[in-house]
């Protein structure tokens, strides 16, 4: 296995983790930009690859997951440093909302130790511009939900690629 293999991956994820730290776009990372940059990694693969084979649904599902993962990685970097430098981000801005949602459900002291638990990973990002549990928290949200919409662009980008396909030969 070699990096040339993996390359439109690379880029594609790379691209749409660039795309989701623009204030507009970001809302839409999961659902558009990385199932769109998935069906780019299937494109990129077989125009690099000049391959007339069809795509097969482990290779749009492996292609998908990967460039979620990918994309996953960048995004909590990019993530990581703004809030490192800008000592604020969603997070801290919308906790106050956060609290008052939380209390309005009346869960008991679940809530409580969940707030301190917010409110102590919010004083860490504002003093130290960084928090490992934030950290982990973003990164496997973002995990999940870019590794689950990759794998449906993967699924996009194959069937797109294998109809291109298929009227090129007709």
């Amino acid at each position: 296995m070699t990096i040339k293999k993996y390359l439109p991956v690379i880029v594609s994820g790379f691209a749409a983790a660039v795309l989701a730290t623009v204030p507009g776009i970001k809302n839409f990372s999961c659902c558009l930009l990385v199932p769109g940059a998935a069906v780019l990694s299937i494109l990129l693969d077989k125009k690099t690859t000049h391959s007339v084979e069809k795509i097969s649904v482990k290779k749009g599902l492996s292609f998908g997951f990967l460039t979620g993962f990918i994309a996953t990685i960048f995004i909590t970097l990019f993530e990581m440093l703004l809030t490192y430098f800008a000592k604020t981000n969603d997070f801290i801005q919308t906790l106050p909302q956060s609290e008052l949602l939380m209390q309005e459900w009346n869960l008991g002291p679940m809530v409580n130790d969940s707030l301190k638990l917010m409110k102590n990973m919010a004083k860490q990002i504002e003093r130290t511009g960084f928090s490992f549990l934030y950290l982990v928290m973003i990164f496997f949200s973002n995990f999940l939900i870019n590794s689950l919409f990759g794998m449906i662009g993967g699924l996009l980008g194959m069937n797109l690629a294998n109809r291109k396909l298929k009227e090129e030969g007709d």
